[in-house]
C-alpha cells in the first residue's frame, strides 16, 4: 500500500535548519519547565506515599472529603476527580506511608463517612515508601540510559561494522556510571553527564549512525518528558514503560531510513552529493513512515479514549512519542548523520 507517490521529492535536508530550530525550541521549553517544576511530577511510584481511589454511589462535594481527611491528620492530602464526573470517583494522595494499607483504608472510609454521610467504596490502595521511590527513580533512569547505549552497539555494528569500537565505548560508560551510582552520585546529574560524554565520544570516534540515532532518541524522550512536566501529568512507572516503547518505535523508524541511505550510497553515481542521496532516501521511505505512524496512532488514540483512566498517561505518552519520533527520524536523525559525515 502506497499513499505517497514514489517519485515525490520534498527537500527535507534543505529544510533541516528549520527542523533544528523547532527541535531546539521544544527542548529548551521542556528543560525550562523541568527546572521550574524541579523535575517531573513524580507519581506515588517515584515520590513515595500513598494513593487511595474511592468511589461514591452519588455526588459528594470535595470539601466534605477534605474535611474528613483533616480530621484524621491528612490535611495536606491532595484530592482530585478521577474519570468521568458522573462516576463519582476520586483519587486521594498523601505522603503518609507509615500506616498499614488496611489501617489507612479503614481510617479514610470512617472519616469520610462521618463528614459526607455516605460510605465510600475503597477501590484501590497503593503504598510506596520514600526509599523505594528513590530507588525506582534511579533504576528507571539507568534503564533508559543502558537501553540507549545498547542501541549504539547495534547501530554501529549493523551500519558501520564497528562492533568492537562501539562495544568497548558503551561498556566503559556503563561501568563508570554503575560505580558512580553506587557512590550515591545524583542519578539525574550522572545520567545527563554520561549522555553528554557519550555524544562527544561518538563524534570523535566517527560513529555517525549511532550519533544520529541517539540524538534523535534523546530528543524524543526529553520532549515527551517535557510535555508531561508542562501539563503537570503524573510521571509513573507506566510512563517509563511508554518511554522505552517509544525508544524502540522511533529506533525502528530511524533504522528504515538509515538502511535506505546506506543502500543508496552504495549504488549512487559519483556525481550524486550526500545531501541529494540523503534526501532521496528519506523521500523513498516517506510513504512507509507515514502509513506506519498513522496506523499506530489510530490504535493508541483508541486506547487513550476507550482504555480507561488507569492507562491514560501511558497512552498519552505513546501518542506524543509516536508523533515526535516520526518527526525526529526525518528532521533529526538523518541530518545529524549527514553533519558527522561532512565533518
Amino acid at each position: 500500500m502506497q499513499i505517497i507517490k514514489s517519485d515525490i521529492n520534498i527537500d527535507f535536508i534543505g529544510k533541516r535548519k528549520i527542523g533544528y530550530g523547532l527541535s531546539l525550541t521544544l527542548i529548551i521549553i521542556s528543560i525550562v519547565s523541568l527546572i521550574i517544576h524541579k523535575g517531573p511530577n513524580y507519581g506515588i511510584d517515584f515520590a513515595g506515599g500513598t494513593l487511595v481511589q474511592i468511589k461514591f454511589s452519588q455526588k459528594v462535594p470535595v470539601s466534605k472529603i477534605r474535611s474528613g481527611l483533616s480530621n484524621i491528620g491528612l490535611k495536606d492530602a491532595a484530592v482530585q476527580n478521577f474519570g468521568e464526573e458522573q462516576a463519582h470517583e476520586f483519587l486521594i494522595r498523601t505522603n503518609n506511608s507509615k500506616m498499614t494499607t488496611k489501617g489507612l483504608s479503614k481510617s479514610i472510609s470512617d472519616a469520610i463517612t462521618a463528614t459526607a454521610g455516605i460510605t465510600p467504596e475503597i477501590r484501590r490502595v497503593e503504598m510506596v515508601g520514600p526509599k523505594v521511590g528513590k530507588d525506582l527513580r534511579g533504576k528507571a533512569l539507568l534503564a533508559i540510559f543502558y537501553s540507549l547505549l545498547f542501541i549504539t552497539i547495534y547501530i554501529s555494528g549493523r551500519f558501520e561494522l564497528k562492533w568492537m569500537l562501539s562495544g568497548v565505548t558503551a561498556g566503559s560508560l556503563m561501568v563508570v556510571v554503575y560505580f558512580l551510582s553506587v557512590l550515591n552520585v545524583s542519578m539525574a546529574i550522572l545520567t545527563a553527564g554520561a549522555l553528554v560524554v557519550s555524544l562527544i565520544l561518538f563524534w570523535v570516534l566517527q560513529l555517525k549512525y549511532a550519533m544520529g540515532a541517539i540524538v534523535a532518541l534523546i530528543h524524543d524522550v526529553l520532549i515527551t518528558v517535557g510535555i508531561f512536566s508542562i501539563l503537570n501529568l503524573d510521571f509513573s512507572l507506566e510512563v517509563i514503560a511508554a518511554l522505552l516503547t517509544i525508544i524502540g518505535y522511533s529506533l525502528n523508524d530511524t533504522i528504515i531510513v538509515f538502511d535506505r541511505i546506506r543502500e543508496n550510497i552504495k549504488g549512487s553515481k559519483t556525481t550524486d552529493s550526500l545531501p541529494v542521496i540523503f534526501n532521496r532516501s528519506i523521500n523513498e521511505t516517506l510513504s512507509r513512515t507515514i502509513l506506519t505512524s498513522a496506523t499506530t496512532l489510530i490504535v493508541i488514540i483508541a486506547l487513550y479514549f476507550l482504555g480507561g483512566e488507569i492507562i491514560h498517561n501511558f497512552a498519552f505518552a505513546m501518542i506524543v512519542g509516536v508523533v515526535v519520533g516520526t518527526y525526529s527520524s526525518i528532521f533529526v536523525a538523518s541530518p545529524i548523520v549527514l553533519a558527522v559525515n561532512k565533518k
